[in-house]
């Protein structure tokens, strides 16, 4: 009955939050009349602010259409490489002109990025998509709001999220016969348990796992988040936060823990800081600080944009991995697609490169819950390991903005380089085959529209 009277306060709200955008330009436009008055900057920022608190936040875009490497604006396309009924394979595909540039490409290593089924949209991760691709191939798992995924497909649980990945490893080692392994917070477990189960079974399994602030043990250093599901029961969770989608969605009657839901606890977390923020963006828009207003813009385009998850994911997360710390007492046990049980066992991982990142100051997984991976790895080898934490880094600063790009990414680069098989050296043949292909594109005319935009004229990495 929440989300219905959720959504019937949105559909109300909707038409007065389009008419303050509309009164917020009238209002700004220099040229407008209505523009002339002392007070028609303030009023300009009181309708703009309005129009954002009460607007409905779509899904973003990831918009990564190039990226420098090696000082060469290089074109990004990006594609749906393989599409589940709750999630999407992304591949952001490189393109370049130069034929020396175009065999460094294609000898980069191959990294899955399996980004959190939490709350938010995968494109949270986009700066993190963006540096990866300076030197490697890279691709995303994207989840879908579970809203939009029809009853028909049926229920979505977290042996699904630990299938899924193990399905697009798989893919990549068939594409290129190896592959590395990128979990950011979330994803950390059933990341662990997918590689663990692969290797029980003597699969062949990723080069390296890379694992960002996750709740491996959520015992470690409790957080608010940790504290709030070992302090409510599961019923708790099950009656207060599980409602089903209302009509007018694809997904009508399935069970969901709801986005709104979501959002409210996260702004609950922190509620003076986004009150200040949102303050401070009106007298930017008084001020006429654009650059400081686009910035508040951009973060809360991004952060206000949440999904639905689909219940029994949910619910089973917060049972399994922060109530009954199944994962570290090593009774996880993950039913297969034929239907048998299969016990998650760390210690059968052998050969695989384990890097572990936590920031400083993360106040959503603790210190030490995402280290605690080496104490369940027991069979690596101590020049597989590494750990890395980053001084003065809350949780997001360890996969996005300046601490990522200038701290943590020359880490993990270095890490996957550190693991990735020599790659045999490229031949006349292929030399001379990339140069003839490079001169038939320069020799044809430009095409009237390109994929990803950017470089007129282009190589397809191989």
């Amino acid at each position: 009955m929440l989300y219905h009277l959720y959504e019937a306060q949105r559909a109300l709200i909707e038409p007065f939050s389009q008419f303050a955008a509309v009164a917020a330009r009238l209002y700004a436009t220099p040229t407008s009349p209505l523009a002339q008055t002392p007070f028609s900057q303030r009023l300009a920022a009181a309708y703009d602010l309005f129009h954002r608190l009460g607007k409905e936040y779509e899904k973003p875009e990831f918009g990564i259409h190039t990226v420098d490497i090696e000082g060469v604006p290089v074109a990004i396309h990006e594609r749906v490489e393989i599409d589940k009924p709750f999630c999407q394979l992304r591949r952001f595909k490189r393109y370049a002109d130069d034929p020396a540039l175009l065999l460094r490409l294609k000898h980069q290593p191959v990294v899955l990025i399996v980004a959190p089924l939490s709350g938010h949209h995968a494109t949270l991760l986009r700066d993190t998509v963006r540096t990866m691709l300076r030197d490697h191939k890279v691709y995303i798992t994207d989840w879908k709001n579970a809203r939009m995924v029809p009853l028909e497909q049926g229920e979505f649980h977290l042996d699904d999220y630990v299938h899924y990945v193990q399905e697009f490893i798989r893919h990549l080692q068939g594409k290129y016969g190896h592959c590395h392994v990128m979990s950011v917070c979330q994803p950390t477990v059933p990341v662990l348990a997918a590689v663990s189960l692969m290797a029980s079974r003597g699969e062949k399994t990723p080069l390296s796992m890379t694992m960002m602030g996750g709740p491996i043990d959520a015992r470690r250093s409790p957080t608010a988040v940790n504290n709030l599901a070992t302090h409510r029961s599961y019923e708790w969770f099950e009656n207060n936060l599980i409602y089903r989608v209302p009509a007018g969605f694809p997904g009508e009657g399935r069970r969901v823990y709801p986005g709104f839901l979501q959002h409210a606890g996260f702004i609950a977390m922190n509620p003076n800081r986004h009150l200040k923020s949102h303050y401070d963006y009106f007298k930017h828009l008084v001020q006429g600080d654009n650059e400081s207003a686009e910035a508040h813009r951009k973060f809360y385009d991004e952060y206000n944009a949440v999904l639905d998850m689909d219940a029994p994911y949910y619910l089973e997360t917060i049972r399994i991995v922060f109530q009954e710390f199944r994962l570290v007492q090593g009774t996880w046990d993950v039913r297969a697609p034929d239907g048998r049980l299969e016990r998650v066992r760390p210690q059968d991982i052998r050969g695989v490169g384990l890097l572990t990142v936590e920031g400083e100051l993360d106040d959503i997984s603790g210190s030490g819950q995402t280290r605690a991976a080496h104490d369940l790895c027991t069979s690596l080898e101590p020049h597989l390991r590494r750990h890395f934490e980053v001084e003065g880094a809350g949780h997001y600063g360890i996969f996005s903005g300046r601490r990522w790009r200038e701290k943590v990414y020359p880490v993990v680069r270095d890490f996957i380089r550190q693991h990735q098989p020599p790659a045999a050296g490229p031949d006349e043949a292929m030399v001379h085959e990339a140069e003839l292909l490079a001169a038939a594109i320069e020799r044809a005319p430009a095409p009237a529209a390109e994929p990803g935009g950017g470089a007129r004229r282009r190589v397809r990495e191989a």
